[in-house]
């Protein structure tokens, strides 16, 4: 675990988007399919064009293939988010694919569910399974199924 920066050391926060903040560890039990789930929320952008704040709870979960991702790494880059200009979609999106890029998963979905502003709440939901394997077919299935069951909103 040497190579990992953040862990152990005094949190350093960045307050613009950065995707060097995210690391990975070697996963002990490759063969074992893990659905690992991170909710994360505190997750706060900017509206691109207003510049007004929006606030989300991040739904994350991904099977790992041969990385994982260091949690206290995904909390600093979570909060790089802070002053970074995107819409609820493009946040969603830009999360996945870094995180593909940091540790190639077999599957991965992240799920937005924003306050809503000017009375109106966006959920967005990606998702992306591994190319030719059964992560695919998964990944087509949840998006397809993703929301049959929808919670009731009473809290926001």
């Amino acid at each position: 675990m040497s190579e990992l920066k953040n862990l152990g050391n005094e949190s350093k926060y960045l307050f613009e988007y950065s995707s060097e903040m995210l690391e990975s560890f070697d996963n002990k039990h490759p063969g074992n399919d893990t659905m690992v789930k991170f909710n994360c929320p505190e997750f706060t952008s900017l509206c691109p064009i207003t510049g007004q704040p929006d606030f989300a709870t991040i739904y994350l979960s991904y099977i790992p293939d041969q990385k994982l991702v260091e949690s206290k790494s995904l909390k600093l880059y979570l909060f790089s988010f802070r002053n970074h200009g995107a819409f609820h979609e493009d946040c969603m999106n830009i999360i996945m694919k870094d995180l593909i890029a940091l540790m190639e998963p077999k599957y991965i979905e992240v799920w937005g569910k924003f306050l809503p502003r000017g009375g109106l709440s966006i959920d967005p939901y990606c998702n992306h399974g591994k190319p030719g394997t059964k992560y695919e077919q998964m990944a087509e299935f949840r998006m397809m199924n993703h929301d049959l069951y929808p919670e009731k909103v009473d809290n926001r």
